[in-house]
């Protein structure tokens, strides 16, 4: 129940009002979002780089219904790939970048989808030449269609383009049977949206044992899995079934949010794995915010916390 009224909250303008005007909350903030400049991002990625553990940042912002907006995200994501590349943190996808399309113009009515791939294709350029690639968000399910299918067309020209599927809906088996092909990177997460139960699994259990279907898909196919968990037993999972498929550790990676188990986060990549960390930056972090706190009690508890501690 808390995680569904989070979600609800996630959407409501009036307690993102509340949220952002209390003056505790962006210093909390700044556990799952470094700051809101570009410079905080090339900061954030250049110390995790250090670290041997690799980035995908994110521009935080979505659902765009201006279209002046939607370019200027593109226009972010742009100097965003240029500084990074200047810093030399983009050479062999070391730093890469995600983009929602929603932010990019998906939502405006009549050429939405149009206009985000047109937007998707031009960031995607910025990438290749930047030496790097991207990897396309997944969303609420209402846009799962759209993302796959502008997904296969920027993989006429970028086929390093990279795809997310949400464990907790009931198409994401079939969908990672479809895109477990040689080339084709697909970040596998749990999913972070408020969903109805005649398209998602609703109970923790359930959605788990669907994540570990989706990683045997997978690890067996051709592609390149890329695995975003924060569960030891999904991770150790995902170890037995690279051993089982015959997987090197080259073959795939883990992916796991900028603040959340940093400890394991370096374990892994210490252990040779590759660990990739998922760093949003931006002033439009709350939607982002309150997932991250829905997601994990233990993110509840330190948000309540830190405002007590701060009050």
């Amino acid at each position: 129940m808390l995680r569904d009224a989070l979600l609800q909250m996630s959407r409501s303008s009036r307690v993102r009002d509340v949220v952002e005007r209390a003056p505790v909350t962006r210093n909390v903030v700044h556990r799952f979002v470094p700051g809101a400049d570009v410079g905080d991002a090339v900061r954030a990625a250049a110390e995790l780089t250090a670290s041997h553990r690799l980035v995908t940042v994110d521009h935080l912002g979505e659902d765009t219904f201006d279209l002046a907006q939607a370019r200027a995200t593109r226009d972010a994501y742009l100097t965003l790939l240029t500084q990074m590349s200047e810093a030399g943190l983009t050479e062999g996808g070391r730093v890469e970048v995600s983009v929602k399309l929603s932010a990019v113009g998906q939502a405006l009515e009549g050429d939405g989808e149009k206009i985000a791939l047109e937007h998707a294709w031009d960031i995607c350029s910025a990438a290749q030449q930047a030496g790097t690639t991207v990897t396309l968000d997944m969303e609420d399910h209402t846009t799962t269609d759209s993302t796959l299918s502008v997904l296969r067309e920027l993989r006429r020209d970028y086929p390093w383009v990279g795809a997310v599927l949400q464990a907790y809906l009931h198409r994401t088996e079939a969908d990672c049977r479809d895109l477990a092909t040689a080339g084709s990177r697909v970040r596998l997460c749990k999913g972070a949206y408020n969903e109805p139960a005649s398209v998602a699994f609703a109970d923790k259990s359930e959605v788990d044992r669907s994540y570990v279907r989706c990683m045997k898909v997978l690890m067996d196919g051709d592609g390149y899995p890329m695995l975003a968990t924060h569960d030891p037993r999904l991770i150790d999972i995902a170890g037995a079934l690279a051993a089982r498929a015959g997987r090197a550790e080259t073959t795939y990676e883990y992916q796991m949010l900028y603040g959340i188990r940093p400890d394991e986060q370096q374990r892994l990549a210490d252990q040779g794995h590759l660990m990739r960390v998922y760093l949003p930056y931006g002033a439009d972090w709350y939607g982002y915010f309150m997932r991250r706190l829905a997601e994990r009690p233990a993110n509840v508890t330190f948000f309540l916390r830190s405002l007590a501690t701060r009050s």
